[in-house]
């Protein structure tokens, strides 16, 4: 980044539209329309991938695959993959907030319905575009497990994936190709979903940077316990014979919290990794890096040091702090990928070691306006921000712009 730029942070979900969720649809557009007539270079978007419990797009079942929820309908009828009657007669669902039950049995029916359309009237064309892109070398590391394991997950109703048959947790060949065979028109199903996700994303990407507007990613450094990437990478986790943890991520008590945060992502096994070059991590940031402009990395003090508590702990407490990859790590993806288009998010109590590497890898950091006003001297005040940050009125951690400044109490707004 070595230019001034603003820009706006606004998740697909939240955009307006009849689904009852936001998605790539022409809301998308209009948004886009927006950002270019209001001189605005940058649309910042959280992680794209499937949401698991909670709905957050932090705790992401996979993070290779796009969220099916962000495929929009409309789109799909536009291009013949789904009959126009399926759109006729959508349920009334509130405009002014997400209810993501019924949101994702409404879309979850219409994509349902499109893949029907698809297997009965697609023309050959458009069957021969999803098997190049299943046959692509991109999605030759994921596209294959994450489809099954989301038709197991449709098999077990969502039971996470240590609770399934023991065979087909600690993923026995034989048990797998009986799946295969068992689940094979789910499995369909289900690259058929990342087909049109991947699609549209491209065709809105390809829309915003014809705009001069860039698409900023966001990539946590965890992934969920209960995501395809744990449970076809067991390896590369701290995980013991039966698939079970054996430490998870959080942080240490503070001022916020008197017995930390006991996050229960599961710790990378970064000797391993380390072995195999850390091809695993760089092929997770070739693929971010295809479908966005710039890339945040989320808990970026982890590459230097990580709080690790035994999964069998209640609270954060009785944790450790490990040492992290560090330069080891990026020179591996320097040497295969070359600079990176990188945002540190350096928020929190970060230590010198954590200044030193974002700065020796020449990463911009993160500065929150919404902080600045706590202390007097506060690094985060409009005159103290230095050229090397991303500055935020507010994260999607904070209130809105406006909430805050009705929150404030006199104090804050004196200063």
């Amino acid at each position: 980044m070595t230019r001034r730029e603003s820009g706006i942070l606004l998740h697909p979900t939240s955009l307006p539209g009849r689904m009852g969720i936001g998605d790539l649809g022409p809301q998308a557009r209009v948004f886009l329309d927006w950002l270019e007539a209001a001189g605005q270079s940058v649309w910042q978007v959280l992680p794209l991938g499937p949401v698991g419990f909670g709905n957050s797009p932090y705790n992401a079942s996979s993070t290779f695959a796009g969220n099916p929820m962000l495929i929009s309908p409309d789109r799909l009828a536009d291009d013949s993959l789904l009959p126009p009657s399926a759109l006729e007669k959508l349920p009334a669902l509130a405009a002014d907030r997400v209810d993501y039950p019924r949101a994702t049995a409404n879309k979850n029916d219409l994509l349902r319905t499109s893949w029907e359309y698809f297997v009965a009237w697609a023309p050959a064309a458009v069957k021969d575009e999803l098997q190049t892109f299943c046959a692509a070398p991109e999605q030759r590391l994921w596209l294959e497990d994450w489809a099954l394991f989301a038709a197991l997950k449709a098999k077990f109703s969502g039971q996470p994936w240590q609770q399934w048959p023991r065979e087909l947790a600690i993923r026995s060949t034989a048990a797998l190709q009986e799946a295969r065979q068992e689940l094979a028109d789910e499995i369909a199903y289900h690259r058929y979903l990342q087909f049109l996700f991947f699609r549209q994303w491209g065709e809105l990407k390809t829309d915003a940077n014809r705009r001069d507007i860039r698409i900023f990613g966001d990539l946590p450094f965890y992934v969920a316990l209960d995501s395809a990437d744990v449970w076809a990478n067991p390896h590369l986790f701290s995980l013991d014979d039966d698939a079970h943890p054996v430490y998870v991520a959080g942080v240490p008590p503070d001022y916020f919290s008197a017995t930390g945060q006991l996050w229960g992502n599961p710790i990378y096994r970064w000797d391993r990794l380390e072995e195999t070059g850390y091809g695993w991590w760089i092929e997770r940031l070739r693929h971010h890096l295809r479908l966005t402009d710039l890339l945040r990395i989320d808990h970026f003090r982890a590459f230097v040091d990580y709080w690790q508590v035994a999964a069998d702990e209640q609270t954060a407490v009785n944790g450790q702090w490990v040492e992290g990859p560090g330069h080891r790590l990026f020179d591996a993806v320097r040497e295969a990928l070359g600079e990176l288009p990188l945002v540190a998010e350096d928020l929190g109590i970060i230590t010198d070691e954590v200044r030193e590497l974002r700065v020796a890898l020449g990463l911009p950091g993160m500065k929150v306006l919404q902080f600045g006003f706590e202390t007097v001297d506060s690094e985060h005040l409009p005159h103290r921000v230095t050229p090397d940050t991303v500055y935020y009125t507010g994260t999607h951690d904070n209130d809105t712009a406006v909430g805050w400044h009705s929150a404030m109490g006199s104090v804050e707004r004196q200063r």
